[in-house]
């Protein structure tokens, strides 16, 4: 039996499909190694959605190769959206690199490490349209808290998205094996469940004909142990009043949605394929906050789409001042090969970049407003664990979603544990940060 590492690179979907591999390795009675150094294989699992995120796992790539010229480690086999979109280049460029799978293999990887161990190189790219092969996982996230993957690949064909070319179309889990996972992770100590797929809003309709994310998280609920339900990455144009209901009415789901909306331009919108216009995403969140009290909208906007030219940027500047979304991130436009977008007229990368820089300071004073309106409110926060260097305990309030928003540094004359809810009264920030003190009664 050999000793295998594992990197995993890039969103909370792609962390799942490592640790669902990591599940196989240990089943078949491989030694899953908590580091790199001293691995028969090392397994990394990349990102290859843009192009920093590209240069990240050839970085990752590289370093590896360099272990691997020292004898630190053995063969290395690259899986993940990179392998899938790069199939025969990986290999040619990189000959340290000892085998690909792609994004329709997962389930190979046993035999792909065992093919490589015999001395063999491996190359399997199965279909990237099958339907989800169900299987536990070794969940790498700490024990409070875990990102359930309910569906696969996407339909919407975004015209600067490569996502639906590396990942395939839609296919939803079945409910069952989704409330099946969610039992299990509860039961051995999750708290937060953060669902997660590119379009959680569209579960569901692929495998019953109707949208089933309202019901599955009532069903979600019911799950004894969860004490929060989190969801990310629902569409504007698949909001209805039924999950707005739900939202609403279930106090186990956080007051949070991820709405990626990328711009507001109603020509640009059209020109990249998103359904809806400006209105429809003015009108929802009107109607989200009004019927949803203390809501937080998360969303990605995309400086240097094409099309955008300074008119429609100032019109974006604008609505970001108008909507005072309280968590948003500003990335620059990648033109992805591959993708209808990238044939398109665009600006030039250093005018995205600057305009990306001035939606983030639009954004900064936003959250500077936010996060002042929160001061001396009395807020249920998860402890995520003790900084050293700042000698405090930090968590999250159901405002902050692990690893992509803030924290809340927690001042406690009594030591706190990993996943403990506590009430934190709010009394000031620490660079951008809120931070408060336990208050008497707590959770």
């Amino acid at each position: 039996m050999a000793t295998i590492g594992f990197i995993s690179l890039g969103c909370a979907k792609n962390q799942v499909d490592c640790e669902r591999m990591m599940f196989r390795v240990q089943e078949a009675g491989h030694t899953v190694n908590e580091g790199v150094a001293g691995s028969d294989v090392v397994v990394i699992n990349t990102c290859g959605f843009i192009d920093s995120a590209k240069s990240e796992a050839i970085d990752y790539i590289l370093q590896t190769a360099a272990l691997k010229a020292e004898g630190q480690v053995g063969k290395i086999l690259v899986t993940g959206c990179l392998s899938q979109r790069y199939q025969g280049d990986i290999l040619q460029e990189m000959p340290e690199v000892d085998g690909v799978l792609g994004t329709g293999s997962y389930t190979k990887i046993v035999p792909a490490i065992e093919q490589l161990l015999s001395g063999h190189k491996v190359v399997d790219f199965g279909s990237i349209d099958a339907p989800e092969e169900e299987v536990g996982r070794m969940v790498t996230t700490p024990e409070h808290f875990s990102y359930i993957k309910i569906a696969e690949g996407c339909n919407n064909r975004c015209a600067f998205c490569i996502i639906p070319y590396l990942r395939g179309k839609y296919r939803s889990r079945q409910m069952d094996d989704v409330l099946y996972e969610a039992r299990v992770l509860a039961a051995n100590g999750t708290k937060e469940l953060i669902v997660v797929a590119q379009d959680t809003s569209r579960y569901g309709l692929d495998l019953y004909g109707e949208r089933l994310l309202p019901e599955l998280l009532r069903e979600l609920c019911k799950i004894e142990g969860l004490h929060w339900i989190r969801v990310h990455y629902v569409y504007p144009d698949e909001i209805d009043d039924e999950l707005i209901d739900v939202i609403a009415s279930e106090p186990k789901i956080v007051k949070y949605l991820d709405i990626p909306i990328q711009h507001c331009n109603d020509k640009i919108l059209s020109t990249m394929h998103r359904r809806g216009d400006k209105k429809l995403i003015v009108d929802l969140f009107a109607k989200l906050r009004a019927r949803i009290p203390g809501l937080v909208i998360r969303t990605s906007l995309i400086a240097g789409l094409p099309g955008e030219g300074e008119e429609e940027f100032q019109e974006l500047c604008r609505f970001l001042r108008d909507e005072k979304m309280e968590r948003v991130g500003a990335f620059v436009f990648s033109p992805e090969e591959g993708t209808p977008a990238a044939t398109m007229d665009h600006v030039e990368e250093e005018v995205a970049k600057e305009r990306a820089e001035t939606l983030e300071m639009i954004q900064s004073q936003i959250m500077d407003e936010y996060n002042a309106a929160q001061i001396g409110k009395t807020m249920e926060v998860l402890v995520d664990g003790y900084d050293e260097e700042q000698e405090q305990f930090y968590g999250r309030t159901y405002a902050d979603s692990p690893d992509i928003d803030g924290r809340v540094w927690i001042a406690s004359e009594e030591p706190l544990h990993e996943g403990d809810f506590v009430n934190v009264t709010i009394d000031g920030c620490i660079d951008g940060d809120l931070a408060g003190y336990v208050a008497e009664e707590t959770v």
